[in-house]
């Protein structure tokens, strides 16, 4: 029984990393990359998703709470999982051990990150291009964001891999080496994306 409820808990942890977690994180990552085209362009999109119809319900509903559900319990798998990269150091088991890591950075940035925008929003601070420069500003602050982005990406590349596998869509070993590239091809496509905002702030 405690076997098929752990079951169940790790495909839900898996499930909500891709959707809808991984959603949101690609779509923010797609209206931070409007800094490129500059202020005003940046300004706009952000505009544009704060005056969503109940937005604060979607926010509540389709982000916080499944993020809050995938961060505890990926704490539990990260401080119980079994890491064998000193006894055998195959690339899968580097990339469980990064998985690992990745997910405590990722959550320690994206609760600096919404301390920082979302709660200072609802104090009356404006989350807009001139809020990010700020931030932005200190040299700590910058490769703080910097690792945390990276590290935010690979967590939800690498648990693509894993969610294939998961699930059942990826079996064989040849399946599983293509879905290996896949995501690596994720991984850096969206790394462009979200380092290219970070110094279109800067």
């Amino acid at each position: 029984m405690t076997g098929n409820k752990e079951f169940t808990n790790r495909r839900l942890h898996s499930l909500l990393g891709v959707i809808p977690v991984g959603v949101f994180l690609i779509q923010h990552l797609v209206v931070n990359h409007f800094a490129t085209s500059g202020p005003d362009a940046f300004n706009a999109a952000a505009k544009f998703m704060e005056n969503l119809p109940f937005r604060f319900v979607l926010e509540t509903v389709i982000i916080f709470l499944p993020l809050l559900y995938h961060a505890i319990y990926g704490i539990y798998i990260a401080f119980t999982a079994r890491n064998n990269v000193s006894n055998y150091g195959f690339f899968r088991n580097w990339m469980f051990l990064l998985q690992r890591i990745s997910g405590i950075i990722t959550l320690i940035f994206i609760s600096w990150h919404v301390w920082e925008t979302r709660i200072a929003a609802a104090f009356g601070a404006e989350v807009n291009f001139d809020m990010m420069a700020s931030i932005l500003s200190s040299p700590f602050m910058l490769i703080f964001y910097v690792v945390g982005v990276i590290s935010t990406i690979f967590h939800f590349a690498n648990g693509l891999w894993s969610f294939a596998v998961s699930w059942g869509i990826t079996i064989t070993p040849r399946s599983q080496l293509i879905s290996t590239y896949v995501t690596i091809g994720i991984f850096i496509a969206l790394s462009i994306v979200g380092i290219r905002a970070i110094f279109a702030f800067v």
